[in-house]
């Protein structure tokens, strides 16, 4: 990937941990209520290219008016960024003028408690391009720039820039405006730095909420403010808010292959089918991605860099070198060895011809890592293929492993990493609830199988409609032991009748049996001819559904009820008992196959207990065929 220059490394916003202090990916991130202030801040007006001043304005009282739930950011605002094409109006209010777009400035005036007011005039936000402001509390130019990221969904149509610490305000300011500064004045623990003003400097972002609030009512800079509750980005492993800042990180593009991306993902068999439109609206949005971690420890990125000029060192030879090192040492080698006794001797930076380098000390994401795994597994076993026939996985992989995978694949290869992906939904109790410690409604794979064996775990999974979050309880877990034990009790009525059978001796033609015989062997042929498609569709609930009630029904309350006198009064080798003998083998040993996969060892069980035709592995019935219809 970083030979097709599909990794780089750049300055850009990313998530950020203060807590951990390292980036995060976008999978990496949890979203949970949170706590805030929804402030509207007053940016003086310095420049209106004489626009406001000719419908009677006072620059000394004109103001652009922000809308923002992260405080914090102020002090990295370089900016404020309207709509090209959306209409702003010139508001009146007392000796005042403020200037919001014409869609939200009432609500905006009815937030600050502003009942009389006039509209001025209008303006198309790109009238507005080039004006100047004067920042809040810092002495520095926030210019009026224009972007169609802005929306008139909330706020003032009017939005704070702070390329900093938001991917779009950095991609505004990067792609137009370039001379604007990257403005980053929060270090990695999450504290304010000199550059956000003395007076916050050494302040935690939350402290800096309240302070900078408070200053901006001291100063009257504030137009209003709203205590709510929203959405907030939080860490996956440590659980605390999380913050978006802009630091040097590698990244992967994914621009550069997101078409291709796309392409890939129709060829892919997706099951549930909205998994495909899914997984296409998420890479279609995604951003590229960060590959890179400031961890301790963790699969290294190798990459060098050059002493001399400080360029990375992107060479066949040197991954060659770290790759052949691995193989021996394993990836920790990284950490033991410099730099000069893992790369080949003779290396030389292109760049400048310095000979010294030195290693990098960020370590890859874990996603990518795992995103990788096909390459690892797949292409260095005899016995595996590339590409998978099948990825597995809860259906929160959208974002995650089934991404990763699928984004390094078509970087590497230009193909998905399988033919066919499954997801599924959560497990949660039979109230709905998620599994938790704290509502103590856990409930532990091994103590379902030291009560009701494995077998019954095995059958709840495969009996849940797993489309959708799949619900467990001691009342589900009693019902399909109950179901369960109707199953075994009827392959143990037949294997009982069966004692005396030799298939390859005893075995009667269809023909040649009773109607009532053709008649249920007919039904298995439709049970086996449909559970041999739902298994091909992933449907293994309707697999049990099916064989349960035909056990159930067909078999223990009709058919074998009527079987008696023919089992128990006929001589034991006439011809009408070994016709109801072959039927019960017949079924018996396709109920058998068709059930392994999900009832294992009960499956065995029955597989060594019953009777075999030669030339069949009596050991294990997984060793044999699905049945084949018997032609009935």
């Amino acid at each position: 990937m970083a030979l097709k220059g599909y990794i780089y490394k750049g300055l850009k916003p990313v998530y950020w941990c203060p807590h951990d202090e390292t980036a995060l990916a976008e999978a990496e991130i949890e979203y949970a209520e949170d706590p805030c202030d929804s402030i509207y801040v007053k940016f003086r007006v310095t420049d209106d290219k004489g626009l406001f001043t000719a419908k009677g304005a006072d620059l000394a009282h004109t103001y652009f008016v922000i809308w923002t739930t992260t405080t914090w950011t102020l002090p990295a605002n370089v900016a404020i960024c309207v709509g090209p094409q959306f209409e702003y109006s010139l508001v009146r209010s007392g000796d005042e003028w403020f200037v919001m777009a014409s869609a939200l400035y009432e609500s905006a005036m009815k937030e600050a408690g502003k009942t009389e007011y006039e509209v001025v005039a209008t303006f198309k936000g790109a009238e507005l391009e080039y004006m100047k402001t004067a920042h809040p509390f810092l002495d520095r130019t926030s210019l009026v720039i224009v972007g169609d990221h802005v929306t008139l969904e909330s706020g003032t149509g009017c939005v704070h820039t702070a390329p900093g610490h938001g991917v779009e305000d950095f991609e505004v300011c990067h792609n137009h405006y370039p001379d604007l500064p990257v403005v980053v004045p929060v270090d990695s623990r999450g504290r304010m730095t000199a550059e956000a003003g003395g007076q916050f400097a050494g302040l935690t972002t939350d402290e800096a909420n309240g302070a900078i609030l408070r200053h901006l009512k001291e100063t009257g800079a504030l137009f209003a403010v709203k205590h709510i509750v929203h959405q907030y980005p939080h860490c996956w492993r440590c659980k605390h808010p999380v913050l978006f800042r802009a630091t040097e990180q590698w990244f992967c593009s994914v621009d550069a292959i997101k078409d291709k991306t796309i392409e890939e993902i129709d060829k892919v068999r997706w099951i549930p089918a909205w998994g495909r439109d899914r997984i296409a609206s998420m890479v279609r949005e995604r951003k590229d991605w960060c590959i890179s971690r400031q961890r301790l420890w963790g699969v290294p990125i190798p990459i060098f860099y050059c002493k001399k000029c400080g360029a990375p060192l992107i060479a066949r030879e040197a991954f060659a070198a770290v790759s052949q090192l691995f193989g021996k040492e394993g990836s920790d080698a990284w950490f033991r060895r410099p730099a000069e006794e893992i790369l080949p001797e003779g290396t030389v930076c292109p760049k400048c011809g310095g000979r010294e380098f030195t290693k990098e000390r960020d370590v890859m994401d874990v996603w990518f890592d795992s995103g990788c795994s096909h390459a690892a597994v797949l292409t260095s076993r005899p016995d595996q293929h590339w590409p998978a026939d099948l990825y597995l996985e809860g259906n929160d992989q959208h974002r995650g492993w089934f991404q990763s995978s699928l984004l390094t694949s078509v970087a590497w290869k230009g193909k998905a990493p399988y033919k066919a992906v499954l997801t599924h939904g959560m497990v949660i109790d039979l109230e709905g609830r998620k599994m938790s410690k704290s509502l103590g409604n856990g409930i532990a794979p091994a103590e379902v199988i030291s009560r009701y064996g494995a077998d019954v775990l095995r059958l709840w999974v495969a009996s849940s409609d797993y489309q959708s979050d799949v619900r467990i309880s001691n009342e589900i877990l009693k019902q399909l032991s109950d179901a369960y034990r109707k199953i075994r009790n009827t392959a143990r009525f037949m294997l009982g009748n069966l004692a005396d059978f030799d298939p390859d001796a005893d075995l009667v033609a269809p023909d040649r049996m009773e109607p009532i015989d053709r008649w249920v062997l007919y039904r298995f042929d439709r049970l086996a001819e449909q559970a041999r498609k739902d298994y091909d569709a992933f449907e293994f609930h309707r697999i049990y559904q099916a064989v349960h009630n035909f056990c159930v029904v067909d078999l223990s309350n009709f058919y074998l009820d009527v079987l008696k006198d023919r089992l128990y009064v006929e001589r034991a080798g006439s011809a009408t008992r070994r016709a109801a003998q072959s039927a019960m083998f017949l079924m018996l040993d396709g109920i058998t196959r068709l059930l392994a996969p999900i009832l294992a060892f009960t499956s065995d069980e029955i597989w060594r207990s019953m009777p075999h035709r030669a030339g069949e592995n009596a050991e294990h019935v997984l060793y044999n065929d699905m049945p084949e219809p018997t032609g009935v």
